[in-house]
C-alpha cells in the first residue's frame, strides 16, 4: 500500500507505556490524503506520545497500523524519510542563521542540491529577508516559519506538528494556518495538535484524547452533536452571584464565563431549563438558549476525565 493510496494514517489499538504509567490506550485513528486532522486534548493526554508513535519516534507496545503506508512497527525508517515532524519546542540551533540552519537540516537528509532546497524554502516561507539573521534573535512567530520550513525541506507527504502555534501573536497564528491550508491543498496530509478551539474549527477533522483515551472524534459539528449538550448564556450585573446560586441546580454541569456572560451547560435539558426559570434574575439579566461550540464540549470532556486528565 506505499506510496499514494490508502490513508495517510490509519492504525488500531495503539498502546504506550512508560513504567506503570499507561500513557496512551487502544489509540485508534485514520487521517484521509490531504486532511487537516486536529489533535486536540489537556497537557498530559497522550497526545504528544501518540505523534511520535506516528512518525517512528517511538515503538508502541501493542497495535498495529500504517503511516503512509508503512508499518508503524516494522518499516520506521520508511516513516521518517516521508514525514515532517514539528516539536513543541523550537529544537534548531539559534547560534546559526536561518540559512545555516536550513542547509544543516539538508545535510542530515543526504540532499545533494542544498544551496538550491535551502534557497527554495527560504524564499516559500518568506524567510528571504531574514536568511542571514541568527535563529536565536528572531521572535517566536519567525522560529516557528523557520522551523515548518526545515520540516519541509525534503518534501515529506505527512506534516505532524505538535502544538506549533502555542506562544506566537495571533497574526503569527493566522500565517501559520495559511500556510498549512496552502499545503493541505496541495496534497500533504497534516496531523496538528492544538489548544486553541478557533484552531480545531479550522481542520477537516478532529479528535480528543484525554489520559491517553480517544474520547472524540469526527467534525466539529458531528463532535458537537455527539455530547448532547446543552448551552444557555446568561448575561448582566454581578454575574458572580449568580453563579454562586446556579452551582449544585439540577441540570447544571458546568458553568463557565465567557467574557461579559457565562455559559451554563448540561445533558439534561430539561432540567437545566427550568434550573434557570427558576433563578430570580435581577433588573439587566438576560438568559437564552445557544447552541454549544467546541470550547463547552471540550470542558465537559475535560471535567468528566478521570483526575489525572486534569492534573
Amino acid at each position: 500500500m506505499n506510496g499514494n493510496s490508502g490513508p495517510a494514517i490509519d492504525v488500531t489499538g495503539l498502546n504506550k507505556h512508560f513504567g506503570a504509567k499507561h500513557v496512551v490506550r487502544d489509540l485508534t485513528l485514520s487521517v484521509n490524503r490531504g486532511e487537516i486532522f486536529g489533535f486536540l486534548g489537556p497537557n498530559g493526554s497522550g497526545k504528544t506520545t501518540s505523534i511520535r508513535m506516528l512518525c517512528g519516534l517511538l515503538t508502541p507496545d501493542s497495535g498495529s497500523g500504517t503511516c503512509l503506508g508503512f508499518d508503524v512497527i516494522r518499516e520506521t525508517a520508511a516513516i521518517k524519510r516521508e514525514v515532517g515532524y514539528m516539536t513543541q519546542r523550537f529544537s534548531l540551533w539559534e547560534d546559526l542563521t536561518i540559512r545555516e540552519n536550513l542547509d544543516f537540516v539538508a545535510r542530515m537528509y543526504g540532499m545533494h542540491d542544498r544551496t538550491r532546497v535551502v534557497a527554495e524554502a527560504v524564499e516559500e516561507l518568506g524567510l528571504a529577508d531574514r536568511r542571514d539573521q541568527l535563529a536565536g534573535e528572531l521572535s517566536g512567530g519567525w522560529k516557528q516559519r523557520l522551523a515548518l520550513a526545515a520540516c519541509l525541506l525534503h518534501r515529506p507527504k505527512l506534516l505532524l506538528l505538535d502544538e506549533p502555534t502555542a506562544g506566537v501573536d495571533p497574526k503569527a497564528r493566522r500565517d501559520f494556518w495559511e500556510e498549512i491550508y496552502r499545503l493541505a491543498a496541495q496534497g500533504i496530509s497534516v496531523l496538528v495538535s492544538t489548544h486553541y478551539m478557533d484552531e480545531a474549527e479550522r481542520c477537516h477533522r478532529l479528535a480528543y484524547i484525554s489520559a491517553g483515551t480517544l474520547l472524540a472524534k469526527g467534525t466539529a459539528a458531528e463532535v458537537i452533536a455527539a455530547q448532547h449538550l446543552t448551552a444557555w448564556s446568561v448575561s448582566g450585573p454581578d454575574l458572580v452571584e449568580v453563579v454562586d446560586r446556579l452551582r449544585g441546580k439540577p441540570g447544571v454541569e458546568h458553568i463557565t464565563p465567557f467574557g461579559a456572560t457565562v455559559h451554563v451547560t448540561g445533558r439534561d435539558a430539561a432540567a437545566l431549563e427550568q434550573s434557570l426559570k427558576s433563578l430570580t434574575l435581577g433588573p439587566g439579566h438576560h438568559a437564552e438558549r445557544i447552541d454549544a461550540g467546541l470550547e463547552d464540549v471540550f470542558i465537559s470532556l475535560m471535567a468528566r476525565a478521570p483526575d489525572e486528565a486534569r492534573q
